[in-house]
Formats: structure tokens, sequence, C-alpha cells
């Protein structure tokens, strides 16, 4: 390891920490030292059906690491990661099943596991490859029916675990009204964004799409790069080794960008936590040391340096109290926040209700058009709830960092790891029951008809005997008969429609009732995680601090208390004590150079508190 590994900087403060017995201090730096050892960073490939992702993937790994097939989807989102040898492994939950190379296809793809039906979280595929050896992980997402489908929608509530988008989009033609919306969630809860233009090999006028896009960028204030690659071209070159077809390809500049502003922006923001919490930490081991060397130099000085400290002391106590205002500010906006994000959730999934109850009343019979009826409910009521996802973890993380003013206006390191892993509410609601088909074929109506016919015979023969007619049967109980059996036939056939509509809107109501009582029950329980992971970090800093003045404290009276020759012989080690302490933080800021450019705050905040959900 160099002077500039992150966790050999850890360790150097562990062990300058040890001799002063600071166990909440030893467990927040082996904490970064977690941190600093897990450096992961995930990229989300994602983009409509059949745009190329597998394809980019591999190419950009070097490896046939996700199937490829011309007529035949993803179904199961795939990360690919280093690894030693190449390990592929199917997760569920809790269950890891390792599988050969060969029977990835049969879990990951439409045709061997269609719709995911085998119900896997996702499969992760280890390979050697330099590229990943940085800690870079890359997820091909599936992307069948588009990015407004339940499979975009479950793609949009990951993003605020990722710390990087690729949208993939080939040059057959300009971005879609779904792949707009889909940036703009993007680039509000995911610090870095790219778009990845595929096939370019495929379509000559690549060129004028790609400008045709970046007008469409330009138009609603996004502002990210683009790359056209040929995947055909970089998996040529990969196989040939072909340094020409490699840079035709386009793979290089993309390759660079992952490397320098994906993977050097999560190690900047990686460094700059570690430089934090080191110097957090040694600074208030060295401020009780600074107390104590006070007091020896002048110990008449003492009196006023521990009022001084009994203040600072009052003050960290107030911290803890339930009515600090950290605390008052956490509970309220916890109570704002549930309360806007339930009201949320509610008006999204009234206007699906409505609009369905429109389509039904317009379409007639439910039960010819059931399947795209019941597909495009489950698509709208999953983009619901996925924007209403995204826009919580927009709110929760501006909630964190008005908390984390009350502490120190460096609100990007204060702010804890907050969780943000996608949302699986949608797997425990049952699928939409069709609508009964009440038979009403030829017998039926024959039957029906015959019913009415008899009525109406009945009724106007008995009227056609008092207008002179000597039979019940005559031409007006005839014609009347043959009225009323073909109204009767009708009045069947719209009362069965009815009762069909009636029982697809109550359907689709109790689908939407039970994806909101999912969804709603899951908003809650993270908002209420939340808020312990908040209350937790910044009592824990609280803590810290009250007790490092403590420690100030009672090293001024021991100093009042000392000979003259105890005093010059502890100022002496104080002086090494606080020199040793220096070195150490001097050797942290090394991990961050100063000419390096600054991580916006934007950037650097969504990054802090999304490391829980990547480890």
């Amino acid at each position: 390891m160099t002077s500039t590994d992150p966790v050999e900087a850890v360790d150097v403060a562990l062990a300058a920490i040890a001799r002063y017995g600071r166990t909440d201090l030893d467990e927040r730096l082996r904490q970064a030292r977690t941190r600093a050892m897990d450096g992961r960073t995930r990229v989300l490939v994602v983009g409509e059906f059949k745009q190329g992702k597998s394809m980019l993937v591999n190419g950009l790994v070097g490896a046939p690491v996700c199937p490829t097939f011309d007529d035949i989807a993803t179904a199961v989102p795939t990360v690919v990661r280093h690894a030693d040898k190449v390990t592929i492994t199917l997760v569920r939950g809790t269950e890891r099943v390792e599988i050969p190379a060969e029977e990835l296809a049969d879990h990951v793809c439409e045709q061997g596991n269609p719709g995911n039906r085998e119900g896997w979280n996702h499969v992760e595929v280890g390979v050697p490859r330099p590229i990943l050896d940085g800690g870079l992980e890359l997820v091909d997402t599936p992307g069948v029916g588009g990015l407004s489908s339940v499979h975009g929608a479950a793609t949009m509530s990951a993003l605020p675990s990722a710390d990087a988008v690729l949208l993939v989009s080939d040059c057959s033609q300009e971005y879609t009204a779904p792949e707009m919306e889909f940036l703009r969630h993007a680039v509000s809860v995911c610090p870095t964004v790219a778009c990845v233009m595929t096939k370019n090999d495929l379509y000559p006028e690549w060129e004028r799409i790609a400008e045709l896009n970046r007008g469409h960028l330009a138009a609603v204030g996004i502002t990210t790069e683009m790359f056209p690659v040929s995947s055909t071209l970089r998996w040529h070159a990969v196989l040939q080794s072909d340094s020409s077809a490699n840079t035709e390809s386009g793979f290089p500049a993309l390759v660079g960008y992952l490397r320098k502003r994906v993977l050097g922006q999560a190690d900047r923001i990686a460094r700059r936590g570690v430089v934090h919490d080191v110097v957090a930490v040694t600074d208030q081991i060295a401020g009780s040391l600074r107390a104590e060397l006070m007091a020896q130099q002048n110990p008449e000085s003492v009196a006023e340096l521990l009022r001084g400290l009994t203040a600072a002391q009052e003050k960290a106590t107030a911290l803890k109290e339930k009515s600090a205002r950290w605390q008052q500010t956490l509970n309220d906006g916890v109570a704002d926040l549930n309360a806007d994000i339930d009201y949320d959730l509610r008006d999204r999934f009234r206007e699906i209700t409505r609009l369905a109850e429109d389509e039904l009343a317009a379409v007639g019979d439910p039960t010819k058009v059931w399947e795209q009826f019941a597909g495009w409910v489950q698509q709208e009521v999953a983009n619901a709830a996925a924007a209403n996802f995204v826009w919580a973890t927009q709110r929760v993380r501006y909630l964190a960092g008005q908390v984390a003013e009350h502490f120190s206006t460096d609100r990007d390191q204060m702010l804890p790891a907050l969780r943000n892993d996608p949302s699986d509410a949608l797997r425990s609601v049952r699928q939409m029951a069709a609508p009964k088909d009440e038979g009403f074929g030829l017998g039926n109506k024959a039957l029906t008809g015959m019913k009415g016919g008899y009525m109406g015979m009945l009724m106007f023969g008995m009227l056609g005997t008092f207008i002179g007619f000597a039979s019940l049967i005559n031409p007006l109980g005839v014609a009347a008969g043959i009225v009323m059996g073909g109204k009767t036939v009708g009045d069947e056939r719209k009362r069965i429609i009815t009762k069909r509509q009636n029982e697809a809107k109550t359907a689709a109501r109790r689908y939407v009732d039970d994806v909101q009582f999912q969804v709603g029950k899951d908003s809650r329980d993270r908002l209420r995680q939340v808020q312990r992971d908040l209350r937790n970090h910044f009592t824990e800093q609280a803590e810290q601090l009250k007790r490092s003045l403590q420690e100030s404290q009672q090293a001024a009276e021991r100093a009042v208390k000392a000979s003259q020759s105890e005093r010059e012989a502890r100022k002496a080690e104080i002086a090494a004590e606080l020199e040793a302490l220096e070195v150490v933080r001097r050797r942290a800021r090394a991990l961050l150079p100063r000419a390096a450019p600054a991580v916006p705050a934007q950037a650097a905040q969504a990054v802090a508190t999304t490391a829980g959900a990547t480890a």
C-alpha cells in the first residue's frame, strides 16, 4: 500500500488513538475503514427493448458475460463485477445458487425464464477483467416493453442506489418521450448520467440523430456526455486484437469516461469521507490534549478554561436531548414527509383509477381487451410507485441535509449512508382478476329471444283480438313478438357487458388499493428506518463530542493538582502526542490532492447517501 491509500490512512489513525481508550471514536474509524475497503461503484445500464444493452456490457468487459439474442430479451438484472475466476450466482432473497456459465441464458432470458417466473432478484457474474478491478459494477437491466413498462418502473426505482447511469438508445431514431422522462428522473437522483448511442455502424444518419438528441437534452436543461458506439466493431476488435477497429468503435472514450468520471469521482468522494472521519476523530483527541496543555502552561487560567469547557459540554448535552433543535427538525420533517408521500401516492393512484374506469366505459366488453387493459393498469401503477419512490428519495436527502446543518455547515460529510434499495412491494400484490365470462352463445340468445318474443306476442296478440283478429296468433302479435325478442336479446347483452365492466372496475380498484397498501407500508417503513438512522447517527456525533469535552475538563482539573516537575514532563509528552496526531492528519489530507477538481455538492451528497445501498 502507498501513503495515499485510504485504508492505510485509517489504520494509521486507529493505531494513533489506541492509547486513549476511546472506543466510540475507534468504532467510527472502523466503519470508515469498512466503507473504504468496499469501494464498489454501481453503474446501471438502462434502455428500451433491444437497444443493445447486453452487447454494450459485453463490449465494455471484453467477455460474453450477458447472453445476447436477436429476438430474445433479458428478463433478470445481471450484475457484472470483478472476480479472480469466472463465477455465476443466481440470487433470490437470501438464497444464492451457483450455476455453470452455459446455463446462464436459461435463467436470465425471456425464452428460458419468461417474465422472470423463477423469481430471481438478480444474477451476479464475476470475471477477471481490468476495467472491473477498480470496483466497477455494471448492471444490465431488463428493458422489455420500454422504459414506461413495469420493468422500466423497477429500473427507475433502482436509480437512487446507483453511482452512475448509462442510458442506451440505438441510432435508428431520436429519443422517445419515455426516454426523456427517464433521463429527467435519473439526473435528479443520480450523481452521474451519460447517454450511449449504440449501433452507429448500422445507421449512416447517426450523426444527425445524435444532434437531434443533443437538442432534446438542451431543451429540458439536461447536460450530459453522449457516446456513439458500435458493439459489433468492439467485439471484432476484441477477437482480432484490432486497435483501429477498437478506436472506430467509440468504446475507448466510454471506457475513459467510466474510469475518470465515474470511478474517479466515487474515489474522490470516498477519500473525502475518510479524510473527514480521520480529521474529526483526531481533532477530538487533540482538543483534550490542548486543553490539558493550556492548563499545564497557565494554571491560573484553569478556571476560565473550565467555564468554557462546561458551557461547551452543556451545548453538547443539549444536542442529545429529545427537545434538541435537530431532533425537532428530524421529527417534523419525517411527519411532513410521511403525509406528503402518502398524499402523492394516493393522488397518483386515484388518477389511475379514474382513467381506468373511463377506459372501461369506452371499450365496451372488457373481456375482449382484458390482457391489454390489465397490462396498462399494472404499468401505470408501477410507474406511479416508482415516481413516488424517486421523489421520496429526493426529499429524504434534503431532510438529512437540514438536520446536518444543526451540527455543521459541512453537510456533505455529516450525512450518514442512507439506504436506497429498490422497493419490491409490487411482488406482494396479486394479479388482477379477469371478469367472469358468462356464456351468451347462440342457444342462450335464442332462449332469451323466445322469452321476450312470447311475452310480446301474448300482450299484443290479445290486443289484436279487441280490434278484430280472431286468434291470439295474428300479424300484430307476431310482429310485436319479433321486436320484443330482439330487444330482450339486446338488453341481456347490455346487462352482461355492464356486469363485466363493473367487475373489471372492481378488479382494477382492488388491484390499485392492494398496491397502495403495500407501497404505502413500504414507504412508511423506509421513513421510519431513515428516522432511526439519522437519529442514531447524530446522537453518536453528540455523544462523541460530549465525551471529548468531558475528558478535556478532567485533564484540565488534573493539571491543577500536578507538581511543577510533573507539569514540565507532561508538557513534553503532550507536545509529542499533538505532533503525532498532526502527522496522522497530514497523511489523511494527502488523500486529496490540492489540484483535484471540486466535486459538486449535489453529486457528493447523492453518492454519500447511496454508499450503504451499494455495499
